[in-house]
């Protein structure tokens, strides 16, 4: 089945799983409906023009609209949901077509000329409509009885964890889109390339702009792996290259990719088999995805995994069991296993405890785990083991108990490669994980 039959087939039962949430938040909340706002352009500071737009993860969780500012969606759980679609009269920029895709059957549209006339649209009485979205000034001018309130939000944010058929087409599409890219990323990674040739060999390969990935890729060469989010994008082609590692994501419909992958340029020495070990570490830990588990019990066996693999490259000095006791495996591995995926990379929802808000804390000693919510069927997460030696992380072992337990000369030759992340997107189902980067034989 192709892509849009696939997106055509399952889109109408995403929307009637919408409508059967709204109409069970609203009946909670008592409200008349809520009304979504795509968002406005954001107006650079001191300049005539505005920052590429990001449309509101709320409106794009029900219509696949990501580039049009101005739209609105009205949604009362009863009757079909009402779009107000913007379509300027305006010679300077490109009008949005007429939308005529598959989703539009399941909604009703009218047109918007101007921003300003939107209220005209919309209901009259909005004083029992509750607004979502980031332009309070105008939500309040429009006399919106309920803006952003925290227990409907609260209660879409959670359900957001749970993709329907049609989200996961669209996170597979995502996964395949950077794949692309990913490949041709490593293939210009070995014919020498600088970091900007590279990023500018994962763009072309996946048909994105800049603007267009989910964020703002990470491609580093040599030292510069150590850092988390590196984004500079040396123009110079390295002199003499040993590693790569790129986190790089793409988009489709609004919803995200977020793939990594560390290389070692000589595929022989031992940078390589560390990136081996790591490697095996995130297809274990994505395999150990199963529902009724619990992701932060995962993340501490990830801790667990990566003191073996200290102590297998002679990394450390001590015992695997004693450099996990200490906290020292925390210097090479300081983030969180990995996050929800969705409409957003980092997606909502990953610390409540139920629908209505209740946060559950990441352990003290793991304050970067990005979700300690239990693993459930429908769910996709990241897992992203790491290794690294961080100056700033390794600088704080001196003078401490923990600086005898490091082997500083091996440290001293892993450095130059800076570090590792190895990072898959992973759909749990109820029977079976469908990891969606290794099936698109991403290796």
């Amino acid at each position: 089945m192709s892509l849009l039959s696939s997106l055509s087939s399952t889109f109408p039962e995403h929307i009637k799983r919408l409508q059967k949430l709204a109409q069970q938040t609203l009946l909670n909340e008592r409200l008349d409906a809520f009304v979504i706002h795509s968002g406005q352009p954001i107006r650079q500071f001191l300049d005539d023009m505005d920052y590429p737009f990001k449309v509101n993860p709320q409106f794009k969780a029900w219509l696949p609209i990501v580039d049009n500012p101005h739209c609105w969606l009205i949604v009362d759980g009863k009757n079909k949901p009402k779009l107000i679609f913007y379509r300027p009269v305006d010679f300077w920029h490109k009008v949005p077509d007429e939308p005529t895709e598959y989703w539009t059957e399941q909604v009703e549209i009218v047109y918007l000329k101007s921003p300003a006339d939107v209220g005209q649209l919309l209901p009259y009485d909005r004083s029992n409509m509750a607004y979502l979205g980031q332009s309070v000034d105008v939500a309040k001018a429009l006399n919106f009885g309920h803006i952003n309130p925290d227990s409907l939000v609260s209660f879409l944010h959670y359900q957001r964890a749970y993709k329907s058929d049609y989200e996961k087409h669209c996170l597979r599409e995502a996964n395949r889109l950077a794949v692309l890219g990913h490949n041709a990323a490593k293939e210009a990674f070995y014919a020498g390339e600088s970091e900007y040739g590279i990023q500018m060999a994962y763009l072309d390969a996946c048909q994105h702009l800049e603007s267009e990935t989910p964020y703002g890729n990470i491609v580093a060469l040599n030292e510069n792996a150590s850092i988390l989010h590196y984004t500079h994008f040396l123009r110079n082609k390295p002199t003499s290259p040993k590693s790569f590692l790129i986190d790089a994501g793409a988009s489709f419909n609004g919803y995200a990719a977020d793939i990594t992958r560390t290389y070692a340029f000589d595929k022989t020495n031992e940078f390589a088999e560390l990136i081996k070990s790591v490697d095996q570490i995130t297809t274990d830990m994505g395999a150990a995805l199963k529902p009724g588990g619990s992701y932060v019990d995962l993340h501490v066996q990830t801790h667990a995994l990566i003191a073996n693999t200290l102590e297998q490259f002679n990394i450390i000095k001590v015992p695997a069991a004693q450099a996990l006791e200490s906290g020292l495996v925390r210097t090479f591995f300081p983030h969180g296993l990995g996050h929800h995926l969705g409409l957003q990379v980092h997606d909502v929802g990953g610390f409540m405890g139920d629908d209505r808000g209740t946060h559950v804390a990441s352990p003290k000693d793991h304050p970067f785990l990005r979700t300690t919510r239990h693993i459930e069927a429908d769910m996709v997460f990241t897992i992203e083991p790491g290794l690294y030696f961080i100056d700033t992380l390794l600088a704080e072992l001196k003078g401490t108990n923990l600086e005898s337990m490091v082997n500083w000369d091996k440290v001293a030759e892993f450095k130059p490669f800076g570090g590792i992340r190895i990072e898959d997107n992973i759909i749990v189902h109820t029977e079976r994980n469908e990891n969606m980067t290794r099936e698109l034989d991403l290796k």
